[in-house]
């Protein structure tokens, strides 16, 4: 059996388009049984082991991609600069982004192509913990605290309880949400006579950002995706499967 094109595999495994994949193969960033592959009409051989910049190329029902997205980036694939462009050698074709960070925000930005588990980490009826450090113009309050706690009502609408803590500085300070609304933590301070001058979002539900560096990119470990899916009350079994 002669097997499938190189640049016809991997546009189907979602890596992009095939002239994106293309110019990936002619890079030299493709590896077939350990053997760099620079032709994308290649035929790769039936069950033949993958990697793709240096990582191997896990055949999964789904993709999981955690970037640490730096200020200045959009979340949108028709603005830019694009965060898309942050995750060149990733499956991008299929994949969303689990709920915005503003383009000024940094911190932890999720992507999947399941679209069931994107629509229970950011439906506030799941309650998933997002947890942000925020830079603020003047110090918070104990009455900001309280207000937070009680659910702040915004434009009419009472928002889910928020817990706001810091330690030494008042001005730096960390929100856990349970929902996520558009612009909601400017808003919320902006509510409170406040003015967010730096925003970081820490983790998502059970995924923190731990030491990946500023622009860069990751899958998730089966770990975390198999948490991830508990999170929300998905089995383990959501999580696997081969293409």
């Amino acid at each position: 059996m002669r097997g499938e094109r190189l640049d016809k595999l991997l546009a189907r495994l979602g890596l992009g388009s095939r002239k994106e994949v293309a110019r990936l193969v002619r890079r030299g960033q493709v590896q077939v049984e350990g053997q760099v592959v620079r032709d994308p009409a290649f035929h790769v051989p039936p069950g033949a082991r993958l990697e793709v910049g240096g990582e191997p190329l896990v055949l999964r029902r789904h993709h999981h991609i955690l970037l640490h997205k730096p200020a200045g980036y959009v979340t949108s694939r028709r603005e830019g600069p694009s965060v898309y462009a942050l995750l060149e050698g990733f499956p991008t074709r299929d994949l969303s982004p689990v709920g915005r960070l503003d383009k000024d925000t940094e911190g932890l930005l999720l992507f999947t192509t399941d679209g069931e588990l994107l629509h229970r980490l950011t439906h506030p009826r799941h309650k998933v913990e997002k947890r942000y450090l925020v830079h603020l113009e003047r110090p918070a309050t104990r009455e900001d605290r309280e207000a937070f706690r009680e659910g702040l009502v915004l434009e009419g609408t009472r928002l889910l309880p928020a817990e706001l803590s810091w330690d030494q500085d008042p001005t730096r300070v960390e929100l856990v949400l349970r929902e996520g609304r558009f612009h909601q933590v400017k808003r919320m301070f902006q509510a409170r006579g406040n003015r967010v001058l730096s925003l970081k979002r820490l983790s998502l539900g059970p995924l923190t950002l731990g030491d990946l560096p500023v622009g860069q990119a990751r899958h998730l470990s089966q770990e975390e995706e198999e948490a991830l899916y508990r999170a929300v009350g998905l089995g383990s079994q959501d999580a696997k499967g081969q293409v």
